[in-house]
């Protein structure tokens, strides 16, 4: 039986589970688990130490920068951003004495096109951050965030808007 060579890039220290599906050009990267079910697209980076969950859904061109987990309920659109040891969560409540395991539990969180989500922000399950929005490092969000939105600070806050290369956009000049 002859091996089809694989027509993406694998860290030989990454974890590939069996009913993946991992687009051409993507690249996985030292130390990284990808987990059954899921589906990420082509033209991908995923960063050293990320861990992409059970059935996630990740789209065309996305980066994940290091040090991040990708829980299932989470699906990122196509050029999503996720800055370094960047958050998201998936149980509104976590209780170690009451276990929530399993997809009836979990809250979908969507990250629409092309959003940015810069190192070591949080983002709180159950909420969908627009297109082309912009959140700041270190910032949690807990709440929806409209399209080209700037957020910043706990809890997050709109403060202004962003352009689809995330310049701040002044409208008092």
């Amino acid at each position: 039986m002859k091996k089809i060579k694989e027509k993406f890039f694998s860290h030989e220290s990454s974890y590939i589970d069996e009913n993946v599906s991992v687009g051409e050009n993507t690249k996985i990267w030292h130390f990284s688990h990808i987990q059954s079910g899921a589906k990420i697209g082509k033209h991908c980076s995923i960063g050293q130490n990320v861990n992409v969950g059970n059935n996630v859904k990740i789209g065309n061109n996305v980066k994940i920068q290091n040090n991040v987990s990708i829980y299932e309920g989470v699906e990122l659109d196509d050029y999503v951003f996720c800055g370094p040891s960047m958050v998201f969560t998936n149980i509104k409540i976590p209780r170690s004495e009451f276990p929530q395991r399993g997809s009836k539990y979990y809250k979908k969180t969507l990250v629409k096109r092309s959003a940015s989500i810069g190192a070591n922000a949080t983002i709180i399950c159950g909420v969908t951050i627009g297109e082309y929005a912009l959140i700041g490092s270190g910032a949690v969000v807990t709440k929806d965030v409209p399209s080209y939105s700037l957020v910043v600070g706990n809890p997050g806050r709109v403060v202004g808007k962003v352009d689809k290369k995330g310049n701040r956009i002044d409208y008092g000049s």
